[in-house]
């Protein structure tokens, strides 16, 4: 008995695996064929919605809105009342008379001046018989008119009051020689005191007369 001799070219590792074919379709089987779908058909997928971006957070350092104001307390007014009108010097309301409107500042000082000057000018020229009268009109005239005018004009006046009650005082102490000296000071007082008013009034200074009382304001 001869012995088989394997084949030299018969693989000497593991058998191949043999894969079956598929089977054969049998009668009455319908085969679907492979269908490929159409770019032109196939519609377009839909794009997906795009984030709205979320609202910032609320500030957390905002204060809260301030509280409605109450109402005034009894007696007070809600409006604050309206200035007083400008006047010359701090002058108040009621200074000019019904038609008139308020000196200035300049005009107060030159009717000041014209005060004690006017006044002054009668009493040279009268020999001082009619200087009361001149300081008595333009003091009617002018008080009204403004708080300054009306300190000059009461001080012309008041000057020429003094002047007369230092005469007739002089005249009676002529009796014992002294109203001799006395009548020459109320002179010089009568003309020195208008002179000072006039440089007061001009500067726009406030001035009492000295050594003159004050019957008139």
């Amino acid at each position: 008995m001869s012995e088989k001799k394997p084949r030299d070219d018969a693989s000497s590792t593991e058998p191949t695996e043999v894969v079956a074919p598929p089977p054969a379709p049998q009668d009455g089987d319908t085969v679907a064929p492979e269908t490929t779908p159409d770019p032109e058909t196939t519609p377009d997928p839909e794009p997906e919605p795009a984030h709205e971006p979320s609202p910032p957070p609320p500030a957390a350092d905002v204060p809260p809105p301030p509280p409605p104001a109450g109402p005034p307390p009894p007696g007070a007014s809600a409006t604050p009342p309206p200035p007083p009108p400008p006047g010359a010097h701090g002058q108040a309301p009621g200074y000019a008379p019904a038609g008139q409107t308020p000196m200035t500042v300049q005009e107060e000082k030159t009717w000041g001046l014209a005060a004690h000057g006017i006044t002054l000018a009668v009493m040279v020229v009268t020999s001082g018989t009619l200087g009361f009268v001149a300081a008595l009109v333009m003091y009617l005239l002018y008080r009204d008119r403004g708080p300054f005018v009306r300190s000059h004009t009461a001080n012309a006046l008041n000057i020429q009051i003094t002047t007369i009650i230092g005469i007739v005082v002089s005249i009676v102490l002529m009796f014992v020689l002294i109203g001799f000296v006395t009548i020459f000071l109320v002179a010089v007082y009568s003309l020195v005191m208008p002179v000072i008013g006039m440089v007061k009034a001009n500067n726009g200074e406030w001035w009492d007369p000295p050594m003159t009382p004050k019957f008139v304001r």
